[in-house]
This record gives structure tokens, sequence and C-alpha cells, in this order.
């Protein structure tokens, strides 16, 4: 059976984005960036966020002739991978192998994980609050960023409650820390 895994770019107090919606400041240096690769590697499927798709559907054609092989090869990932973005007003995707659905039915997620042959990926911070709170989410990936934001979108919900063990960490010469963990399922 596949994981379903949450990773997320957040500042110290815990935000994927600040309060006019910007993230400049989580952008990885090229050691995170080739770690984040490895991580990337194993999914086979994303699960987004509609304003994380578009965000990330950049990557369609970002990084194809750039003189940086790290993007490159994120950029390869990203566009071999299957995303299925989760929006009520998307009509229709601008990236390949891309299909849209309309909510999060944590049954279907199930019958994937059991089906799929590489892991899964949850991304956006309001779509992956409703699968850690429909017991999905099998670990939890934390890159954290050295910088206080003050407030914004959260990475993880205000009133969730779980128990984690830690599984890995590391730390980055840039001061980027990266923390993993197995969600406890109850």
């Amino acid at each position: 059976m596949s994981k379903l895994v949450y990773t997320a770019i957040a500042s110290l107090d815990g935000y994927v984005e600040d309060e006019r919606g910007g993230f400049e400041w989580a952008r990885p240096d090229e050691e995170v960036h080739a770690f984040a690769n490895e991580l990337e590697r194993p999914v086979g499927t994303h699960l987004l966020g509609r304003r994380l798709y578009e965000t990330m559907r950049v990557w369609e054609t970002f990084g194809l002739d750039h003189p940086s092989p790290i993007v490159r090869e994120f950029g390869e990932l990203w566009r071999s991978a299957e995303k299925i973005v989760y929006s009520r007003t998307l009509e229709t995707p601008s990236t390949a192998r891309t299909r849209i659905e309309r909510r999060l039915e944590p049954e279907s997620i199930r019958r994937l994980k059991a089906q799929a042959t590489r892991d899964l990926s949850v991304g956006g911070a309001e779509l992956a609050a409703q699968a850690i709170d429909a017991g999905l989410v099998d670990e939890l990936g934390l890159f954290v960023v050295p910088v206080l934001v003050g407030g914004g979108k959260r990475a993880l919900a205000q009133q969730m409650r779980s128990q984690l063990e830690l599984l890995d960490e590391r730390r980055f010469a840039g001061g980027f820390v990266y923390l993993r963990y197995r969600v406890a399922q109850a």
C-alpha cells in the first residue's frame, strides 16, 4: 500500500504564506531543492488544492531549459506525476496528466492508496487539513525556514490534534530544517 504524504515549507512560526499571500521568503537554495527532489522521486500522484495547483502549474514548462540541473529535474518530476486537483470552481486543467475533482472523498483516496504502486502527496494547507482530519495522511514533512512572518496561511490547521512520531530530521547550511513524522492513525 502506498503512503499519502503532506510536505510543506513553512516559516518558524508555522505559515506557508505571509499575510500578503507571499512566500518569497520560502525559496529553497540548491541544497534544499536537491533534497526536495529526492522526496518527490517516489511520488506518482499529487493531490492538490486549486490555489497550490495554480502556483505549481508553472512547472509544466518552467525548468525545461533552466541552467540548473536541480531545477530541470524538479520540472521533470512534476510533469511525470499524475495530478488530481480539488476545486469547486476550476473547470478544466491547464496541465497534462491532470484531472479535476469537486471534493476530497476519503474512501476514494483509500482505494487510490491501496491500488497505487507509488506514493501520493497532498498539497495545499486546507486540502491537507481535510486529509489529516480524515485519517488519510501517513507522513508529514515540514521544511522549517528560519524566518518569522507573523501571520498568514498556516501550514497546519490550528485546531488539528494528532500524535506524531519523528522519523527523520535534517539541517541545511542555509538554516532550513527538515522534519519528517509518521502520523498516528486513530
